[in-house]
């Protein structure tokens, strides 16, 4: 009882730090963090995996991109893995070394470009459900949304779909995943289809 109430405040205190250092917007802000962590709890809870670990590593798992210092040429998932330990050790979580090692880990090797592959269920678990929001209606959102952004247009909507957003359904590693995915992959590759030939 006393474990579960005390992992209960590490996820509190995780949160707070993680909702204040997290970008104010539905693309890379604390929104795609919640629905990540929506995503990562039930392929978790299906598969049995460590949630405390999980739960922590997506809590953080892009803190990087805000707290990243312009001049900077390191991927956003190492700065995120640092704070993220630098953070758990600051605090004196009760939470065991290989735990804290597979959440630095997990975050890691969440990101596309970071071309680190995941070795636990825990970070392979991440990384899906990552790139799971990154497809479907709210992938297909996400997709629009950075383009205006970044100042984008049309053709740079349809260049990030065929460069990076269909193809990744076949970057994720676990058969729960691949479901999911599947299903998104199609809203996806119909609008994709839809905007070229209405183009």
């Amino acid at each position: 009882m006393t474990n579960i109430m005390e992992n209960k405040e590490i996820l509190l205190k995780v949160r707070k730090f993680a909702c204040e250092n997290s970008a104010k917007d539905d693309i890379h802000g604390f929104e795609h963090v919640e629905r990540v962590l929506k995503i990562s709890s039930e392929i978790g809870a299906a598969l049995n995996a460590n949630l405390l670990v999980i739960k922590i590593a997506v809590l953080l798992h892009d803190v990087g991109r805000y707290l990243k210092k312009e001049e900077t040429s390191k991927n956003h998932a190492e700065i995120s893995a640092e704070i993220a330990e630098n953070f758990i050790n600051k605090n004196k979580f009760n939470i065991a070394s290989e735990d804290v090692e597979n959440i630095v880990q997990c975050i890691r090797s969440h990101s596309f470009s970071n071309d680190l592959k995941p070795k636990t269920l825990e970070a392979k678990i991440l990384h899906d459900s990552d790139k799971l929001d990154a497809l479907g209606a709210i992938g297909l959102y996400r997709t629009i949304g950075f383009t205006i952004k970044n100042n984008g247009r049309i053709e740079e909507v349809i260049s990030h779909l065929e460069n990076k957003i269909l193809k990744l359904k076949d970057l994720v590693y676990l058969d729960y995943s691949k479901q999911m995915a599947e299903k998104r992959h199609e809203l996806i590759l119909d609008f994709y289809n839809k905007i070229k030939e209405e183009k």
